[in-house]
């Protein structure tokens, strides 16, 4: 997705410009700190990434304090100077912003900058994140040395775009600035204290409001905070993010109207809502760092899928890997294993065939000072560029070879799963059952179609679902007459609809809803739940109409059928033979509920039976480990098929295909080596 000149149209006689990333090349790049480095190695430095085939640098999202020594006094000099050598070489640049680390200068000028933890203390300076989004006066000082960089940098030939900070996620800051504007807040949202009351229902335990001045933050950190309330408090720090970044979002669209803006989001689940605060973003990015730990090669693969679908939803369109994994992690936890031959390679391949249209490897260089000096680089302390760096030079020989190829190419998919930040966060406040996690049920079912290789979407809950033949929608806990409508309408016009579950249970002011489960969404399901055992870690087991066990944990919904179908049945404890699974013509469509949550063996049953009735494309023989993709243009599909394991693999594909990377013609059985990756077009399409 990288940058190149904007195009012009035509609107009405009125010229519009359009920026027109979106279509051009696939390329590798690398996070490189020019300030951490004598600046003898710098053109050595971007002369062998020339060499190599980098084609994109990531810089200064922690340099602030050699851009700004002093207050007012600003030092671009040696970025210019680095930012020639990349020129000079043809190697594109992102900018990061520097708000991640305010300098001590300031944060001792300026002390409201730092965030203030529940108990009082003080996130001191000399770290990273210590800024808190509502401070004024890292309003003004970060707005300040953005637009500064905007107005110096943004007109150099080898700048293409710029990141926002760094790694956004919630502070929970309780500083007196936190405090006013969440009450602000709040007034604008409810406009009475009557209203709070209510909506939060303070009534009990004597916390209602008799006055806005009572209404702050959740100082103290108790766990017995009103779960309304505190939900409310996440939504807030959404909104400051958001406001925080859109400030310099602008400043930059300003200045640099053709460059592309993005942010680099990291470790999923994130408590940090994605899609209210990618809304204004070109694109997604993200930080991958795959686990290189033999004992996750069984989840690291699938759990990773995950996390590179999860990107592609925030905006529904490709987007950028900003920090891929170059070398064994580790600083402040023990280092990992190093990673194993291919691993940097195929994992890189994964994260394109899920929709990156750039990946940006962490780092160049291993540091040799800070807190991240054993987050290793592409080239080890030795200064001996290795076994790792010759990998990543042949990946990016490959990636420079197909990236025409490549370009333009996007994943279009029949099968969605419904990812909600509210979901998440209500259910953190309040966990339901031991072993009941969101994100790892989501994960759960992610797992299964992609053991089936079956393409699938994870979506922000209130998207559109046209084009979607099956949506999963795990434990809609929050539930509006709106998403209920939406997902009725989506069944009855013949979708599939799988709900789980711990739906409906509360409205979106965090309170209990006084109906039978799953609430708003009984009639499309067919079912009730007539009474709940939150079994957690216990294992139970189901059986099916010919008598087969399955496993479940977690949940058990007891299901009074109004008119579904039974597909499983508990098989012990004291509602032995009462449906815990049933299905429910709707419409042109169908409803699954899932009272439970099943072993894998069952979903991929289930899911296996929806792609082959509702003709959904899948892979459904694809060994452990073994990743299938479709990326599409208008005249082409490309099919990556990935090893991600330490073990050879077999794979049978449906036809003949042409492999891009070797340019020969593959037959319908394909041998993959440990970590192998093939790139393949239908072979009897026009090679040339």
């Amino acid at each position: 997705m990288p940058f190149c000149a904007s195009r012009t149209r035509r609107n009405g006689g009125k010229v519009v410009r359009r920026k027109t990333w979106e279509n051009n090349a696939v390329r590798i790049g690398v996070d490189y700190y020019p300030e951490q480095w004598d600046p003898g190695l710098w053109e050595e430095d971007i002369q062998l990434m020339k060499v190599t085939g980098v084609r994109i640098a990531r810089v200064a999202e922690f340099a602030w304090s050699r851009l700004e020594p002093s207050s007012g006094i600003y030092q671009f000099d040696w970025l210019d100077r680095a930012l020639d050598l990349f020129h000079k070489y043809g190697i594109s640049v992102v900018i990061g912003t520097p708000t991640n680390t305010p300098p001590r200068w300031l944060t001792d000028l300026r002390p409201d900058i730092l965030p203030v933890f529940a108990d009082g203390r003080i996130y001191h300076p000399g770290v990273r994140g210590h800024r808190c989004f509502n401070s004024e006066s890292m309003q003004v000082y970060g707005s300040r040395i953005v637009e500064k960089m905007a107005e110096h940098f943004g007109k150099h030939p080898a700048v293409i775009g710029w990141q926002i900070d760094n790694e956004f996620g919630l502070l929970d800051c309780h500083c007196p600035r936190c405090n006013a504007a969440f009450r602000e807040w709040v007034k604008r949202k409810y406009g009475s204290i009557a209203a709070v009351n209510r909506a939060w229902g303070t009534v009990v335990w004597s916390g209602e409001y008799s006055d806005w001045c009572q209404i702050g933050t959740p100082l103290g950190g108790s766990p017995h905070q009103n779960p309304s309330y505190l939900l409310d408090y996440a939504r807030f720090q959404w909104d400051a993010v958001a406001s925080f970044q859109g400030n310099q979002i602008e400043i930059i669209r300003k200045q640099c109207p053709h460059h592309f803006v993005t942010h680099n989001f990291h470790s999923y689940p994130q408590r940090l809502d994605l899609h209210r605060v990618g809304k204004d973003l070109d694109f997604a990015a993200f930080d991958y760092y795959p686990n290189t730990s033999p004992d996750k090669q069984s989840t690291g693969p699938y759990s990773g899928a995950l996390s590179l679908d999860v990107t592609r939803g925030i905006k529904r369109r490709n987007f950028w890997i900003m920090e891929q994994l170059s070398g064994p992690p580790g600083c402040w936890f023990p280092m990992w294993r190093s990673p194993y031959p291919g691993f940097i390679r195929a994992y890189a391949w994964q994260a394109i065939a899920r929709g990156a249209d750039a990946v940006v490897h962490f780092r160049w260089r291993s540091a040799v000072a800070g807190a991240e000096q054993f987050w290793h680089g592409l080239i080890d302390h030795s200064n001996v560029p290795g076994r790792k760096f010759d990998e990543f030079a042949s990946l990016c020989a490959e990636v420079n070879m197909l990236s025409k190829k490549i370009k333009g190419t996007v994943l279009k998919h029949e099968a969605a799963i419904l990812m909600s930040a509210e979901q998440l966060e209500a259910l953190r406040i309040q966990p339901q059952a031991e072993g009941l996690d969101y994100y790892e049920n989501i994960k759960d079912y992610h797992r299964a179609l992609t053991k089936l290789g079956i393409g699938c979407d994870v979506i922000e809950w209130s998207e559109p679902l046209d084009g979607y033949k099956l949506v999963v929608a795990p434990s809609l806990y929050l539930l509006d007459a709106e998403t209920a409508c939406r997902l009725e309408r989506f069944s009855s016009e013949g979708g599939t609809l799988i709900l789980t579950s711990r739906t409906g249970v509360k409205d979106m002011n965090n309170q209990c809803v006084m109906s039978p489960l799953p609430g708003l969404l009984c009639s499309c399901s067919g079912v009730t739940v007539t009474e709940y055992d939150p079994i957690g870690q216990d294992m139970h087991e189901l059986v099916d109409g010919n008598g087969r066990i399955f496993k479940c944990g977690q949940w058990c919904d007891i299901l009074a059928p109004l008119d579904a179908e039974v597909l499983l049945r508990y098989a012990g404890d004291f509602y032995a033979g009462q449906p815990a699974v049933t299905v429910n013509r709707f419409g042109q469509g169908e409803v699954y509920y899932l009272g439970t949550h099943p072993e894998e063996a069952w979903l991929k049953r289930l899911f296996g039976d929806i792609a082959a009735r509702r003709d959904i494309p899948a892979f459904p023989e694809l060994p452990d480990g073994v990743q299938v993709t479709t990326r599409v243009a208008a005249d082409r599909a490309l099919l990556f098929v990935l090893n991600l394991s330490r073990e050879v693999r077999r794979v049978t594909l449906p036809t003949e295909y042409y492999s891009l990377l070797d340019a020969e013609v593959r037959g319908k059985h394909v041998e993959l080596a440990p970590y192998g990756v093939d790139i393949l077009e239908v072979a009897n399409q026009d090679q040339s």
